[in-house]
C-alpha cells in the first residue's frame, strides 16, 4: 500500500488565452499548465524592488508585470480551451476540452472565488470509436468569431456543435447582449463529404452570415520517403453550419495542397480568407479569388506542384511553428528554434493578395502556445524554457520613396527577472524595412521582454546531490540534506534546475544568549538632510536590537559590532512585550507589562505609566496608532501626535468603548494603503458602479448597517470568498471588484483598523481611532467557507454564543497584513491551537504547524513543553520587509516557515526546518548582514543569517536555474570528488552522406543551393561542472563523435585491483543510416584530479532503456517488454564488472552482460531472472523498499505508475519466473526519471527518532515533462485502509472543478485490453489532501462517516508529509 502525491505543481504552459474571465472591464491572460489553470492580470505600474532601485542607483525602469489573480487544480490535464461570452455579468466563460472526448463550460464565480460549472459534455460511447482501443486524436476546440456557436472535433472523425443564444437585454439598439448556450449535437463527417478524414487542423471563417467552418484534412496519405509517387495529398473543405436545422453544406474546397500543410490561421475582416502552414510553404486561400503562395526553401522544388512564388531573402521551415495576428494584416510568427517573424499581408484594392513581406524580428523562447494581447502585449507559452511577456512597438515610416532600408539592430531584448538566460547572443535585435508600395506599409516591429514565467520542465534526468554551500552549524543533522538537481529545456533553452524543499539561511554568525524569550529590531532616527553619506554605507540599517527575558530586556546597538547600550532611556528592569517604529520609522515605542515609552534614538521622550488592573500582554501598530491589550482583554489606543509648538512629537493616549460581552484574547492593526477598506458612502457609490479588480473578485453580499457608517460590499465579503484550509492554515483576503483604476486614481488615502477576535469565537474588525465596529463574523475559529459579515449580536444569541463557545478551538494569535505589489492585498491569518491557519484564494499549501497529542500514562502527569508554555504570548506571525528583496510573513514555532508574496500575487510557502524549532525572529539589516534576519532556535542560538540570493523563492520550492544554451540529456552526481557529470548536446547540420568501403568510413559531401535547408544531427558532449557556482571544471571536456549517440549515463562501483572505486559509465550507440549495423558502445570513466582518465569500452547490442541495481540484485526496464529482475551473485572473487549500453535499432535501449577475460560465463556468477509477463512501454524504472519487503516502480507511455512484487509462493507467478502487479495509479503526466532517498528518522522541532512505519522505508521521488514534482512513499495497511475510506468519502462529498471525476482521472490507463483488472493500491495524495481545505465542521463529520477523528487523519498527514 502505498500513496501519491503532486508536491510541486507543473510549470510548462500549453495553452493561453486572453478574456474577460474575472471581470467585464478588465482582461485576463488564462493559462494552463498540465492539470494546473492559472488567471493573470497585467500589472500596469509595478513595484520595484528595493535592491534593484539601490543597484540602479534609481533609475530602474518599471516594465508590465504578471499578476497571478488565482490559480485552480483540476483532475485532469486541461488539452484545448477556448473562451466564449456565457457568463454571467458581461464576463466570458471557458470551454474546456478533456482526453478523450469530453468539454466542460466553466466561469469564474465571484461569490466563492471558485470555478463554477455550466455545463458538461461527454462523447466517448464505444461506438464513436469506430472499434479502435487507443485514441491517438486529442480533442480540438474553436469558437465562431461572432459568437454563434462552439466546435470540438473528436476522434478525428466527428465534430461536436455547442450552438449558443443570443439575447439582447431591452429594446434599446445599445442595450446589452447575453449569450448563453443550447443543448450540443454531433456531426459525423464522413456523413458530409466522403473523404473527410485524417483532419489536421480546422477554424471558423471571419465574415460570413452562417458559421463557416474550414477544415484541413489528408484524404490520402503520403510521407517523405514517398513524394516522388504521391505529393499534395492535402485538401481544404468549408462547411456552412446551419445551426438551426442542422444542415451542414459544403460551400468551397480546394484540393492539391502541399503533403506537409501543419495548420490553418483565419484571417480577420476586412482582409479575410485562410492562411495555411506548410512546413516549406505560405500560402493564401479565399474563395473566389485566386490562391497565392511563396516557398520558403528549395524543398518545394521537388516536394510539390502547387504554384508557389519564391520568397526572396527567406530560408526556414514552419515545422513547430506557432503564430497570432497582432493587426487586421500582420501576424507574429514564432519558429520552432524561437526565432520571431513579422508577416505582413500586402492586398491590393480588389482584396486579392498581392504578396507577403516576412521580416525576422526577433529571437526568443522555444514555443508551445502564443497569444496576442491586447495595447502591444504577445505572450509566448512553452514547455522547454520560461514563458515570456512580450512587448511589442511599431517603428514609424522614415523612407518615402519606396526604397528598402534595413534598420539597425535595435537593442536586445533581455529580461529583468532573475533568470533572463533564454536569449540568444543575438537575440531580439530587430530587422527590418519600410517599404511604401499601393497603400500598403511595410513597418519594422522591435520587441521587449517585460516579464518572464519560470519553468523547470521537462525534466528529463533527475539526481540527488549534496548542496554545496550548507552552513557548518547543520552539518551534524542525522537526515542528509539534499537538492534536487534535474535536467531542463531544449536547444538554447536548456538547463540545469537546482530544486530545494526548504530554505537552507546561510548563517553569517551565532551568539549564544540564553534566557532570550522574544526580540525586535527597530531603525534609529533618519539621517539629516545635507549629511553626507559614507561610501559602503547602507541605507536605513537597523538601529538597535532589543532582546527580552522574564524579568528583563537587553538592548543591543548594531552596527560594525553589536555591543549592548549602557546608558539610554529604553527600559531595562522588566521585560518587553512590543517594540517597533512609529513616525515612519523617526521615533521607537517599547512596551513593558506595565508601561509605555517613546524614545528617538536612546534618548527617552515620553514614559508613560499604565495600570490597567492586568499586566499588558500584546500590543500591535499601524502607524501613527499602537493598540495595547491587557490581560484581561481591555484595550488602549496610543496615537502619536506633534505636539502644539511643533518641537516633537507625543503619544496621546485614549480608553476605547468597545463591547466587553466577551474578553478579547487577540488583536492585530492594520494600516490599508490598497483602497478595499472603505466605509463612507462616497466610496460605496462608486464603487457601485464599477467592477473587476486587481486584487480578486466578489459578489455583494448582506451589508451591515449602523447609525454612524455602512459597510459596503467589499467589507461584507472581506475575507469571506475562500476556502477554508483547517488544519493545516487559513488565510484569508479581502477582495472586491471595481474598474482597473489608473495610478492616480490608486493612490488613496491609507486608513487604519484594528481586528479583534474573542474568546466567544467572534472576530470583529474596528475602525480606528474610534473603534466603531464594522465587521463581524461569528465561530471565526471554525474556519467556515465563507466569512461574511454577521448581523447584529442579540441578546439571545449572544447567550447561545456563550455557551457553546467552550467547545471551539482557541485562536492564539492573529495577523492582519498587506502583501504583494505595494502591499496592496490584505491578508488575515491565524493560529489555532498548535496550528496555522491561512487561507488565500482557495490556492492549496502544504504548511503543518500541528503537533501530535501524546497521551498520558493512567496516573501521571503530562510533561509540560517548555517552548508551548512559554511562547503562548510570544508573537508566532513576524511580518518582515525587504529580506533578501522578499517581503511576507515568517511563521516561528516547532515547524517554522516563511510566507512570501512578490509583485507575482502568488503566495509561496517555504519551510525551513534545518535548525528545528524557532521561537522568535526578526528582520535585521546591517552591514555585516544586509538584508538579512534574526532568529533563535531551540538551544537558544541566536542566528545572524541571509537568503542565499543564488536562488528564486518567487516559486513552489527554491530553484535555481543554470543556463546550458544546449540541450542537457543525462547528469549524474559524482559522490567522491562533489561534482556533477552532464552529458549535452547540441543541432549541427548534417551536409554530408557516410560511407562504408569494408570497416573504412568515409564521408560524401552533398552539395545543395543556398536556399536547401539542411537536417541536424546531435553532437554529445560530456563535462563535469562544480555544483558552487555552475562553472565548468576544466580538462574534463570530453566530445562525442556526431555519429555516436549517448544512451545512458550512470555512476557505477566497481573492484578494481581490490579497490571499490565509483567510475563514471556511459553507453553510446553509432546511428548511420537503415542500411548499416549500429553498434553501441560502453565507456568507463574515473574521476582523477579533476579530470576525466578513459579506462575501457566494450562492444555490445541490446535493447534495454534503463537498468539500475540494489545490492545483488538488477532492475531493467525494456522499452516494449516492461521490466526484468535479475538476481546475480559471485560465485569466486573474479567478478569484474557490470556494463549496459544501448543498440539505437530499438529506439531506446540499453543492455546488461557480465564478462570475464578467460573465463567462462557461468563459473562468474549465478544470475537468476524473473520479468513481467505483460506489455509495457516503459520510460522508466526504480527499486520500492519498505521495511524488508522490496517491490520496483515503473512509469509508462500511458503516463501510469505500476507497482510490482516478487511473490514465488502466488500462483499467477508461474512457479516464480513473473512478477506480480499489485497497484496501478495515472498521474496524467510522463515520468523519465525516479530518485530514492530515505525517509526522515528524525524529527527535528523535538530531536527525538521519529521510528515507527517509516523508520525502515524509502521514498521515491518522481519528475514529470510537465516540471512538476512527486513522491511515492509506502504506508502501513491501517492508514492505507482510513485514506482509502476517506478517499471516497471525499469523492462523493466535495465538489470538483469542471465536473472532473478524480477517481476516474486516475484509474489505470491501458492502450491496449488486457485479462486483468486494476489493482489500484495507491491512494491519490492530492484529493487527501484536499481534506484539509474543509472548516472543522465539515472535517468532522468526514471523520464520523468512516468511524475515526479529525485528529487522527492529521496526524497520518503530518506523518507523511514530515
Amino acid at each position: 500500500m502505498h500513496s501519491n502525491r503532486q508536491v510541486k505543481p507543473p510549470t510548462g504552459v500549453e495553452n493561453a488565452i486572453y478574456c474577460n474571465f474575472i471581470s467585464k472591464d478588465e482582461k485576463n491572460l488564462i493559462v494552463t499548465k498540465a492539470t494546473e489553470l492559472t488567471v493573470y492580470r497585467i500589472l500596469r505600474n509595478p513595484e520595484v524592488p528595493l535592491a534593484k532601485i539601490t543597484e540602479s542607483n534609481g533609475e530602474e525602469k518599471r516594465k508590465e508585470k504578471l499578476e497571478q489573480v488565482a490559480t485552480y487544480q483540476l483532475a485532469c490535464r486541461v488539452v484545448a480551451i477556448q473562451a466564449a461570452p456565457l457568463a454571467s455579468l458581461g464576463r466570458d466563460a471557458l470551454l474546456m476540452a478533456f482526453a478523450d472526448a469530453k468539454m466542460s463550460v466553466i466561469e469564474y464565480d465571484a461569490s466563492t472565488h471558485e470555478l463554477k460549472t455550466l455545463s458538461m459534455h461527454h462523447f466517448e460511447e464505444e461506438e464513436l470509436k469506430n472499434g479502435y482501443l487507443t485514441n491517438p486524436h486529442l480533442p480540438m476546440i474553436q469558437v465562431d468569431p461572432d459568437f454563434r456557436c462552439a466546435v470540438m472535433l473528436i476522434y478525428g472523425t466527428s465534430l461536436v456543435v455547442l450552438p449558443f443564444k443570443r439575447e439582447t437585454m431591452g429594446d434599446d439598439s445599445d442595450a446589452p447582449v447575453h449569450y448563453s448556450s443550447r443543448p450540443s449535437y454531433l456531426i459525423k463527417l464522413k456523413e458530409t463529404d466522403e473523404l473527410l478524414a485524417n483532419i489536421i487542423d480546422f477554424q471558423f471563417l471571419h465574415g460570413y452570415y452562417e458559421p463557416t467552418l474550414v477544415i484541413l484534412h489528408e484524404p490520402v496519405r503520403t510521407w517523405p520517403g514517398r513524394v516522388a509517387v504521391r505529393h499534395d495529398t492535402c485538401r481544404i473543405v468549408a462547411l456552412s453550419l446551419n445551426i438551426s436545422q442542422k444542415v451542414h453544406p459544403v460551400i468551397w474546397s480546394q484540393s492539391s495542397l502541399p503533403y506537409d500543410s501543419l495548420q490553418v490561421l483565419a484571417v480577420p475582416k476586412p482582409i479575410g480568407g485562410i492562411i495555411i502552414f506548410a512546413v516549406n510553404s505560405l500560402i493564401y486561400l479565399n474563395q473566389s479569388i485566386p490562391p497565392y503562395g511563396v516557398s520558403l526553401n528549395s524543398i518545394t522544388d521537388w516536394s510539390t506542384t502547387f504554384p508557389l512564388k519564391k520568397q526572396e531573402n527567406v530560408n526556414l521551415t514552419l515545422d513547430c511553428c506557432k503564430a497570432a495576428f497582432i493587426s487586421n494584416e500582420n501576424l507574429v510568427i514564432s519558429l520552432k528554434g524561437g526565432e520571431i517573424y513579422v508577416l505582413t499581408l500586402l492586398v491590393d484594392g480588389m482584396r486579392s493578395m498581392r504578396g507577403f513581406d516576412l521580416s525576422k524580428a526577433a529571437s526568443s523562447v522555444l514555443p508551445t502556445c502564443v497569444c496576442a494581447i491586447e495595447d502591444k502585449f504577445y505572450f509566448l507559452g512553452s514547455r522547454l524554457g520560461n514563458s515570456l511577456l512580450l512587448k511589442y512597438t511599431k517603428k514609424a515610416g522614415d523612407d518615402t520613396n519606396g526604397s528598402a532600408k534595413v534598420e539597425p539592430p535595435a537593442k536586445k531584448l533581455k529580461s529583468d527577472d532573475k533568470i533572463d538566460f533564454l536569449e540568444d547572443p543575438e537575440e531580439l535585435a530587430v530587422y527590418g524595412k519600410e517599404v511604401e508600395t499601393s497603400g500598403n506599409q511595410i513597418s519594422a516591429y522591435s520587441f521587449e521582454v517585460c516579464d518572464s514565467l519560470l519553468n523547470v520542465g521537462p525534466c528529463g534526468n533527475m539526481v540527488m546531490g549534496e548542496p554545496p554551500l550548507l552552513s557548518e552549524e547543520f552539518h551534524s543533522n542525522l537526515d542528509p540534506d539534499l537538492e534536487i538537481v534535474t535536467t531542463s529545456g531544449y536547444g538554447k533553452n536548456g538547463a540545469l534546475s537546482v530544486i530545494q524543499q526548504t530554505i537552507r539561511p546561510q548563517v553569517v554568525t551565532t551568539f549564544q544568549l540564553p534566557g532570550c524569550l522574544d526580540m525586535w529590531t527597530v531603525y534609529g532616527p533618519s539621517k539629516k538632510e545635507g549629511s553626507t553619506k559614507v561610501d559602503g554605507e547602507l541605507t536605513n540599517p537597523h538601529a538597535f536590537l532589543i532582546l527580552s527575558k522574564e524579568d528583563t530586556s537587553m538592548i543591543l546597538r548594531t552596527g560594525q559590532e553589536i555591543a549592548e547600550v549602557d546608558e539610554s532611556g529604553f527600559s531595562t528592569q522588566a521585560s518587553t512585550v512590543f517594540a517597533g517604529n512609529l513616525g515612519n520609522n523617526d521615533h521607537i515605542v517599547q512596551v513593558s507589562p506595565m508601561g509605555v515609552r517613546l524614545l528617538k534614538g536612546v534618548k527617552q521622550l515620553q514614559h508613560i505609566p499604565l495600570d490597567i488592573g492586568s499586566p499588558i500582554v500584546s500590543c500591535s501598530a499601524a502607524d501613527p496608532y499602537l493598540v495595547i491589550m491587557s490581560q484581561q482583554g481591555d484595550l488602549i489606543l496610543l496615537t502619536l501626535t506633534s505636539e502644539k509648538q511643533g518641537k516633537g512629537h507625543r503619544l496621546s493616549i485614549q480608553k476605547p468603548q468597545v463591547n466587553q460581552s466577551s474578553r478579547i484574547i487577540a488583536i492585530t492593526a492594520y494600516k490599508d494603503v490598497s483602497g478595499m477598506f472603505a466605509t463612507s458612502s462616497k466610496s460605496q457609490s462608486k464603487m457601485a458602479t464599477t467592477t473587476g479588480s486587481n486584487k480578486g473578485q466578489k459578489d455583494d453580499t448582506s451589508e451591515k448597517e449602523n447609525k454612524q457608517s455602512t459597510v459596503d460590499d467589499e467589507d461584507e465579503l472581506l475575507y469571506g470568498p475562500t476556502e477554508p484550509k483547517l488544519m493545516a492554515e487559513t488565510m484569508k483576503e479581502s477582495t472586491r471588484e471595481q474598474a482597473p483604476e489608473t495610478d492616480a486614481q490608486r493612490q488613496t488615502e491609507p486608513t487604519h483598523w484594528c481586528a479583534v477576535c474573542r474568546e466567544n469565537g467572534v472576530l470583529e474588525i474596528l475602525k480606528l481611532p474610534d473603534f466603531a465596529p464594522v465587521f463581524l463574523v461569528r465561530s471565526f475559529s471554525m474556519a467556515h467557507r465563507l466569512l461574511v459579515d454577521s448581523v447584529v449580536i442579540t441578546t439571545s444569541s449572544a447567550e447561545q454564543q456563550q455557551q457553546s463557545h467552550e467547545m471551539l478551538p482557541v485562536v492564539k494569535e492573529i495577523l492582519l497584513v498587506g502583501m504583494g505589489s505595494k502591499k496592496s492585498r490584505p491578508y488575515l491569518m491565524c493560529t489555532e491551537g498548535d496550528h496555522l491557519k491561512v487561507r488565500f484564494k482557495k490556492v492549496s499549501h502544504d504548511i503543518l504547524m500541528r503537533e501530535k497529542k501524546k497521551r498520558a500514562k493512567k496516573g501521571t502527569k503530562m510533561e509540560t513543553d517548555e517552548l508551548t508554555e512559554r511562547s503562548y504570548r510570544i508573537k508566532r506571525l513576524r511580518p518582515f520587509n525587504d529580506v533578501s528583496s522578499y517581503s511576507g510573513v515568517f511563521v516561528c514555532g516547532r515547524y517554522p516557515c516563511w510566507l512570501m508574496m512578490t509583485s507575482r500575487g502568488a503566495l509561496r510557502e517555504h519551510s525551513m526546518t534545518i535548525d528545528g524549532p524557532v521561537t522568535c525572529f526578526a528582520a535585521f539589516h546591517n552591514v555585516n548582514c544586509p538584508r538579512g534576519f534574526l532568529y533563535f532556535n531551540k538551544m537558544a542560538d541566536l542566528r545572524v543569517s541571509v537568503l542565499p540570493t543564488h536562488l528564486t523563492y518567487d516559486a513552489p520550492w527554491p530553484v535555481r536555474k543554470v543556463p546550458m544554451r544546449c540541450t542537457p540529456h543525462f547528469i549524474q552526481y559524482h559522490a567522491e570528488s562533489k561534482t556533477y557529470a552532464v552529458v549535452t548536446s547540441t543541432l549541427e547540420p548534417c551536409t554530408n552522406i557516410v560511407r562504408f568501403n569494408g570497416d573504412e568510413r568515409e564521408l560524401e559531401e552533398v552539395e545543395r543551393d543556398d536556399r536547401f535547408v539542411f537536417s541536424t544531427k546531435d553532437k554529445f558532449l560530456l563535462q563535469l561542472y562544480s555544483p558552487i557556482n555552475w562553472d565548468v571544471i576544466p580538462n574534463t571536456k570530453t566530445e562525442f563523435d556526431i555519429s555516436q549517440h549517448v544512451t545512458c549515463l550512470k555512476i557505477v562501483t566497481l573492484n578494481i585491483e581490490g579497490n571499490m572505486r565509483s567510475l563514471l559509465g556511459i553507453g553510446t550507440g553509432q546511428i548511420y543510416s537503415e542500411d548499416h549495423i549500429t553498434k553501441g558502445k560502453v565507456y568507463l570513466w574515473t574521476v582523477k584530479d579533476e579530470a576525466l582518465v578513459g579506462l575501457a569500452f566494450i562492444d555490445t547490442q541490446l535493447y534495454i532503456n534503463n537498468a539500475i541495481s540494489i545490492k545483488h540484485f538488477v532492475l531493467i526496464s525494456d522499452i516494449h517488454k516492461s521490466v526484468f529482475l535479475y538476481s546475480i551473485r559471485r560465485n569466486t572473487e573474479l567478478w569484474r564488472c557490470i556494463e549496459y549500453v544501448d543498440n539505437p535499432s530499438a529506439g531506446r535501449g540499453n543492455s546488461l552482460s557480465l564478462r570475464r577475460n578467460k573465463i567462462e560465463k557461468s563459473k562468474l556468477i549465478d544470475m537468476f531472472k524473473v520479468y513481467d509477463a505483460k506489455p509495457l512501454e516503459v520510460y522508466s524504472c526504480e527499486f520500492l523498499v519498505d521495511d524488508s519487503q522490496l517491490g520496483f516502480l515503473a512509469s509508462d507511455a500511458d503516463k501510469n505508475l505500476i507497482i510490482l512484487h516478487y511473490q514465488a509462493e502466488a500462483r499467477e507467478s508461474y512457479g516464480g519466473t513473473r512478477l506480480l502487479r499489485r497497484g496501478d495509479i495515472n498521474i496524467d503526466s510522463h515520468i523519465n526519471s525516479f530518485v530514492r532517498i530515505r525517509c526522515k528518522v528524525v524529527d527535528m522541532a523535538t530531536g527525538l527518532s521519529i521510528g515507527g512505519q517509516f523508520e525502515k522505508r524509502q521514498i521515491a521521488f518522481f519528475s514529470t515533462l510537465d516540471g512538476a514534482l512527486g513522491y511515492l512513499i509506502p504506508m502501513s495497511e491501517k492508514t492505507y485502509r482510513r485514506f482509502l475510506m476517506l478517499q471516497n468519502t471525499l469523492t462523493t462529498s466535495i465538489a470538483h472543478v469542471a465536473g472532473l471525476n478524480p477517481r476516474a482521472s486516475r484509474h489505470l490507463q491501458q492502450g491496449q485490453k488486457t485479462l486483468s483488472n486494476p489493482h489500484r493500491n495507491i491512494i491519490d495524495g492530492d484529493l487527501i489532501w484536499r481534506y484539509t481545505t474543509l472548516s472543522i465542521t465539515e472535517r468532522n463529520e468526514l471523520a464520523k462517516r468512516i468511524g475515526t477523528n479529525a485528529d487522527q487523519i492529521l496526524d497520518d498527514l503530518m506523518d507523511i508529509e514530515r
